[in-house]
Order: C-alpha cells, then sequence, then structure tokens
C-alpha cells in the first residue's frame, strides 16, 4: 500500500508540476512577454537538491554565482516546491522590499512557513504585521537600548563570559549569549535550565528550515517538527502562568506583558492577542543569531582605551558605545560576508514586469542581499574580509541601496540597532577580557544557515592570568 500511495503521489507531483509549468508559459506567451532565464529542473524539486548541495560547500554564494554567470543577475529556477525568481539586483531588490503589500507579499517555503507558524512575524500581513511590527521596535528603539537594555546586554555578556575556561566553541557561546538576551527581553528570563532546554530544542527547529516539508522524506523535518511542538509548549505555559500572575495584579516590564495588553507600552491600536498568536510571535523572535570572526590590532585598540578609562568592573554605558567606531567597521563587515539571512522570499501578487522580464502572478521571487554584498562590481575584493572599507566617509561602494544586511521596506528588521548593540558589547568584553588562539582549523558554510562547520573551537585564556605570564617571562 505505501508504494501503491508514494507511485500516486509522484505521478501527480510530476503532472503537476508540468501543468504548472504549461500553463504558465502559454500564459506568458499569450501576453507576449519572457520570463527570466534559467531552468525550471526536474518535476517537483526543481533545483532544490542543488542549491542544497552547493551551500554546504565554502563558497557562500554558488548556486547563485554559478546561475548569474549564465544567466544574468535575475533568473528563473524552481526550488522548495515551487518557480521562484532569483534576484542579484540591487534595484531589483529594493524594488521587491519597496513594494510589499502593493505588488509583493510574504511567502516562505513551507518548512518554514509550519515550523514558525502563521502568526510569527516573518509571515504576518496586512494589519496584523503592522501592529506587531510597531510593537517590537518599540522594544528595540535607541531609547529604550540606552535607557534599559544596554544594562541587562551588558550584565549577560558578562555572566556568559565569566564561565569560559580552556577550550570554548566560540560560535556556540555567542549564539547563547544573543538566544539568552532575546529570552529576557521577551520573558524576563535570567539563564538557567530552562532556557538551556529551550534553546537545544530551538536549534533543532532551525535545522528543518530548508528541509523538504515531508516528515516521511526527510529526518531533518521530521525532527524540526517534533522541537517545534516542544519550543510550543513550553512557550505555552509560560503565557498560561503570565495570565495567571497579571489575574493577581503582576505586571512586568516585557514584551509578554505588551503582547498582553496589545496597546499598552508600545503604544499600537488594538486589543490583546491571542494564546496562539503570542506563541508563534515569541517563537519567531528567536530566531536571532551572529556568527563571530577574530578581531584585530585596531579594534583591541579601540576596545582598550574603553577599559582604561572605565576599570574592569564599571559596566558600560550608552557613550561607551558610541565611542566605537571601528567597532561598527567590524559589525557592518560582518553583517555584509557572513549575515545568517542571505535573502528574502516574497510572492508576486500580479503579472510584474521589470527589467523587460515579467514575473507571473503567484510566482515566488527570492531577493538575495548576500549576492549583492559579494558582488565585485559593489565591493571591491568583496569576499575578503576587510573592516577598513567602513572607514572612507562615502562609504565603501558608490553603489545606492547595496548594503541591506536587515532588508528594507515595511519589514525592515525592528531590532537592526539591537543586533548592533549585542554585538558591540560582545566584542569590547571579549576582546578586553581574554587573549585566545584557535583550537583547530574551521571555515564558514552557509547551509541551512551561517555558521562555523566546527563552531569556531578556541583556547581562551583570561588577561589578567595572560598579563601576568607575560610580565613573568619578560623578568
Amino acid at each position: 500500500m505505501d508504494a501503491i500511495n508514494l507511485f500516486l503521489y509522484l505521478f501527480l507531483s510530476v503532472f503537476t508540476f508540468y501543468l504548472v509549468r504549461g500553463m504558465a508559459v502559454a500564459h506568458l506567451r499569450r501576453r507576449k512577454n519572457r520570463l527570466p532565464p534559467g531552468t525550471l529542473g526536474l518535476p517537483f524539486i526543481g533545483e532544490t537538491l542543488q542549491l542544497i548541495s552547493a551551500y554546504k560547500t565554502e563558497n557562500p554564494e554558488p548556486f547563485i554565482d554559478d546561475r548569474v554567470s549564465k544567466y544574468g543577475n535575475i533568473f528563473t529556477t524552481h526550488v522548495f516546491g515551487e518557480p521562484t525568481v532569483f534576484s542579484a539586483d540591487p534595484e531589483t531588490n529594493r524594488f521587491i522590499l519597496q513594494n510589499e503589500g502593493r505588488l509583493f507579499e510574504s511567502s516562505y517555503p513551507g518548512s518554514i512557513q509550519n515550523l514558525l507558524g502563521r502568526y510569527s512575524l516573518l509571515l504576518m500581513r496586512g494589519t496584523l504585521h503592522k501592529r506587531m511590527h510597531s510593537l517590537t521596535m518599540s522594544f528595540a528603539n535607541s531609547s529604550i537600548l540606552k535607557d534599559h537594555l544596554l544594562a541587562d546586554i551588558d550584565r549577560l555578556v558578562r555572566l556568559n563570559l565569566d564561565s569560559w575556561t580552556g577550550r570554548v566553541f566560540l560560535m556556540d557561546e555567542a549564539k547563547k549569549i544573543t538566544f539568552n538576551l532575546t529570552v529576557k527581553q521577551l520573558m524576563s528570563f535570567d539563564p538557567c535550565e530552562w532556557t538551556e532546554n529551550l534553546m537545544k530544542e530551538y536549534m533543532l527547529v532551525i535545522e528543518g528550515f530548508f528541509s523538504i516539508p515531508l516528515p516521511i522524506f526527510s529526518s531533518t523535518y521530521r525532527k524540526a517538527i517534533q522541537a517545534r511542538t516542544k519550543v510550543a509548549e513550553a512557550l505555552g505555559l509560560v503565557v498560561r502562568d503570565r495570565r495567571k500572575e497579571r489575574e493577581g495584579g503582576e505586571r512586568k516590564n516585557d514584551m509578554l506583558e505588551s503582547l498582553f495588553e496589545g496597546d499598552g507600552a508600545a503604544g499600537v491600536e488594538g486589543g490583546g492577542f491571542s494564546d496562539e498568536e503570542i506563541v508563534d510571535f515569541i517563537l519567531a523572535l528567536l530566531v536571532a543569531g551572529y556568527e563571530t570572526t577574530s578581531t584585530i590590532m585596531t579594534l583591541a585598540e579601540e576596545h582598550e582605551e574603553i577599559r582604561l578609562r572605565k576599570g574592569e568592573v564599571e559596566s558600560l554605558q550608552w557613550e561607551d558605545y558610541k565611542s566605537m567606531p571601528f567597532t561598527q567597521c567590524v559589525v557592518n563587515e560582518t553583517l555584509r560576508i557572513a549575515n545568517i539571512i542571505s535573502g528574502v522570499f516574497r510572492r508576486a501578487m500580479t503579472d510584474i514586469n521589470i527589467k523587460g522580464y515579467t514575473i507571473p502572478k503567484g510566482w515566488k521571487v527570492f531577493a538575495s542581499f548576500r549576492a549583492v554584498h559579494l558582488d565585485h562590481e559593489h565591493f571591491k575584493d568583496a569576499r575578503t574580509f576587510d573592516p577598513w572599507r567602513w572607514q572612507n566617509s562615502a562609504g565603501p561602494t558608490s553603489s545606492p541601496n547595496v548594503f541591506t544586511p536587515f532588508g528594507g521596506g515595511p519589514r525592515r528588521c525592528p531590532g537592526y540597532e539591537l543586533a548592533r548593540v549585542e554585538l558591540s558589547v560582545f566584542l569590547h568584553h571579549l576582546v578586553t577580557g581574554f587573549s585566545w588562539v584557535p583550537a583547530e582549523a574551521d571555515k564558514l558554510i552557509f547551509f541551512p544557515t551561517t555558521r562555523m562547520q566546527k563552531r569556531y573551537p578556541i583556547n581562551v585564556q583570561h588577561r589578567s592570568l595572560f598579563e601576568q605570564r607575560e610580565e613573568e617571562n619578560d623578568l
């Protein structure tokens, strides 16, 4: 019976693939328009397997590089079950981002939609998205960061780094810090066994983002769905407990409290949100992470000046953050080369003509930010890590709209300033508190998200001990 069902499934998939492709081609011919060049690949799976295998190499954009060289900066492919137009062109990307809700709407592969939930900020549309986006912005603006969040960020970074000794995995530690900061901001939890267990399940969810959304064919997706259920249950329990606390008059100053109120601290019109909306929203906001690279002497000098001015114990203040100009160059360059988000998916709401091509209604589009960031036409020696390029007052490139690590338009990442602050504080305490050497060779990989293949193991030594031994050696 299973074999028969599988045969019928494959038959219907092939039939549907050719039917949809034939209708699309016929539709375009009737209108005397043309698709961007490219290929739809194999029935149903299209070029999905080529995309997945390509991003497991050291090349950051092998799938797009190969097709751009053949077809140009806008090309047609078929990935994750749908025909998709890829753009590696900054003008086209800007057009896509700025026409959110008019010509394009947010639409991601089925695996991401199922794992994040329909009420995630990534997938919301219309009025609900505007409300949630506004609320998120209210908890990550400069005023909130300066008056409230910076102290928590500094404290949690110190707490994590104080436990470092011997060999550590830098990528894991950086993500742990980010995750704990997000949990604190969302639900007022400090690091504990509960947050550790939540993070383990959450990482399994991420692994399934770009898998085939069929549990029978993909063990990665099956594990991700199971982990998603556990995360949702854990968050749901927190939401229910907090509702009971509110009935007793207890209030907390976090995003969950504003979600209960709907308007409260965020100033967002409308009533409170349901448990399902809140769980999906919080689960999706935990999708944050940063890849950290080794720093260089200029960065160390900048942070050493701050350390000498403040001493060993005093917490960082907003003025300290603003006195890190070269750190911002390092942050920009890290986001340019190794941002965890390579681009965004959208769906065409109508037939769209752009650059001499037609994107049919209902087709997916993918605006690739990383392909633009790594294009030598826009950045000199684009695939070389060079933070000094950002010291030029005119910017590292003469081309507009080419640096978009946080997206743009109505869906620009609301936490863009928060991300910069977290990175800057982490780098400050890393550079001023430790000396380190790589424990073994490692490399970046880019699927399902940007990461170090071996999690970047390093041997660390607290600077106070290191400097003491240096002094003894000089005697």
